[in-house]
Parts: C-alpha cells; structure tokens; sequence
C-alpha cells in the first residue's frame, strides 16, 4: 500500500512538473510582445528562480569543490542554452512547434550515441527516431516550403542540441556513481545550475539595457489584458522552481522511464494552453505530426540501450545518466 501510495504521489508530482514546465512559454510569449527581449525574458526567469533558490545551494555549497564541472555543464547548458533559444524561438514561431522541435533530443542523443560513441540503437529506437523526424516534417509543413521563420525553427533546434550536449556531460558525472560514490543531490544541482546560468545570462542579455517600464503595465493575452508582474511571478515560480523540484521529486518516485512518458504530456499541454490563451491553432497535419513527434520521442528513450557508461535518451525532456537517479531533469521550455 505504501508502494502504491508513493506511485500515485509521483504521478501526480511528474503531471504538475508536465503543466508547469508547459505553461512557460505561453507565460513568456505576451512580455515579449509587450517589447521585453527574449533574452531578458530568459534573464528575469533564471535570475528570479536563482534568487529563490539561494538558501538551498548554500545548504549544497559542497557540490562546488566536488562537482564543478557538472555545475557549469548544467548552468550553461540545461539553464542557459535551452531556455534562451526556446525564448527567442517563440518569439518567432508558435509556442507549439517550438516545443515539438525540441523534442527531436532524444533522436539525437541516439544519433550521438550511434555515431559519435559507436553503441548500437535497438530497430525500435530507430523506428522512433524516424517517427520524430516525420511526425517534425509536419509540424513544420515542409511540402509549404517551410512556412515557418527559418530563424525560429533553427533556434528551436538550438535547445535540442542544448538538450544533447547536456547529456554528453552528464556521461562524465555517471562515472563516480557506478563506482558506489555518493551522487550529487539533485535539488541542488539545479540550485547552482540556476545560479550559474543567471551569472552567464547577465554577461550575455545586459539586463540593464531592459525596458523594466514594461513590467508595470499590461499585456496582451489573446485579448484579455494581463498585469505583466504576474505573468514574470508565473514564470519565476510556477515554470521555474516548482517545475523543477516537483520534477526531481516524482522521478525519485517513480521510474525514470515512467516519469519521462508523463513529461511527454508538456508539449500536448504547451500546446493546447497556447491555443486558449494565445489563441494560436494548429492545423490538423500539425496535430498528427505533434503527436508523432511524440510517440517516437517516447519510443526512442524507451528503446536506448542503458549501459552503465551512456547516457539515455529520454522522451520529452527527463534528462538522466545511467545511473537514473544521479542527475535533476534539464528541461527547457522548457
């Protein structure tokens, strides 16, 4: 009974991490067309979350002499990295098909793992792989030409390739857990990932150049105005913290596997928020190649082989080694 009690406690946990990670977009997208940059959209999230989690990475301060470079690696990729090109890439293209791009990493940590590590890929993650791609080819509708911003989409992809070399970093930290060391917490992995990518975002969005006017006033929100104040809260704590920690938490409670098919649910959530809110539809070739995208994302991190000295790939955005508990999910949007 008690199993099955931290079962649904994790389920409910990883469904909350799936909602909050997928409102962040929909959240982000009206401060940018209220005149804030994507970048300083980024800035204000990491900065804030990071001004959260303070007191959490100084109980963890450890992990700077132990883990540094897992630390940067996190920071500047998992933080950094992923959100700055999925902000700017929504400030292009639908909140929707920047997401469903992103999830073209687990295809691409296999490519790596194929190609790059030479590790054979079992058929059925291959086959998920070649659902990724064709289900991308819709949402994108190539037989238009691409009829999306070539720019947006590229930085889309950006934050997968973001995802992937996050993954290729944590195969070093993997190491000192297979050989029984203690693995670093990862509530404060997060902590100082948070910290690091708002010290890196700092140098790189010049928030002192931002238009703070904007956080006074209102936004637009498919016709409804929206104080902008509490769209920044929504993002800082909502798609940020809470994303984050209930995240850590329900793959502690279940499965990596598990946890990751529930996080698949981000982008179907990202999408149909945008839709309500946003008021941005998606035709039906887009929906069927969304949720293309989506069952070859959870095929492939299924499917990954799961040597004790690899990463594997998983569906949505459950970044985990091998070790499957070592490392807090790196998720971008999200």
């Amino acid at each position: 009974m008690h199993a099955s009690q931290g079962r649904n406690a994790g389920l409910g946990l990883a469904l909350a991490s799936a909602f909050a990670f997928g409102g962040s977009g929909v959240a982000a997208k009206p401060l940018i067309e209220a005149g804030l940059d994507p970048l300083h959209v980024v800035w204000l999230r990491v900065a804030g979350a990071a001004l959260v989690m303070l007191p959490v990475a100084w109980r963890h301060r450890d992990l700077v002499r132990s883990r540094p470079v897992l630390l940067l690696g996190f920071g500047l990729l998992a933080v950094a990295g992923v959100q700055a090109c999925y902000f700017a890439a929504i400030s292009r293209i639908p909140v929707g098909v920047a997401l469903l791009v992103e999830y073209l990493a687990p295809a691409l940590v296999l490519g790596w793992v194929r190609f790059v590590q030479r590790r054979p890929v079992t058929r059925a993650a291959a086959v998920g792989v070649v659902l990724a791609v064709g289900g991308l080819a819709c949402v994108v509708e190539v037989w238009a030409g691409l009829s999306f911003d070539a720019v947006g989409l590229l930085l889309a992809l950006g934050a997968a390739c973001c995802q992937v070399g996050y993954f290729v970093l944590s195969d070093q930290g993997s190491a000192d857990s297979a050989e029984g060391a203690e693995p670093p917490h990862p509530v404060g992995v997060i902590a100082y990932g948070l910290l690091i990518g708002a010290a890196v975002l700092t140098v790189v969005a010049r928030p002192w150049g931002m238009d703070w006017s904007v956080l006074g006033g209102d936004t637009a929100m498919n016709g409804s105005d929206v104080p902008a104040w509490l769209l920044l809260v929504w993002i800082v704590l909502l798609a940020t913290v809470i994303a984050y920690v209930t995240g850590v938490i329900s793959v502690r409670l279940l499965s990596p596997a598990v946890a990751g098919v529930v996080a698949c649910l981000e982008a179907v959530i990202a999408t149909v928020l945008a839709w309500v809110l946003l008021g941005e539809h998606l035709a039906a070739p887009q929906l069927i190649g969304g949720a293309l995208v989506l069952t070859g994302a959870f095929i492939a991190q299924s499917s990954t082989p799961k040597a004790p000295s690899g990463p594997i790939a998983s569906g949505a955005n459950e970044k985990r080694t091998a070790s499957e508990a070592e490392l807090p999910a790196g998720r971008a949007a999200s």
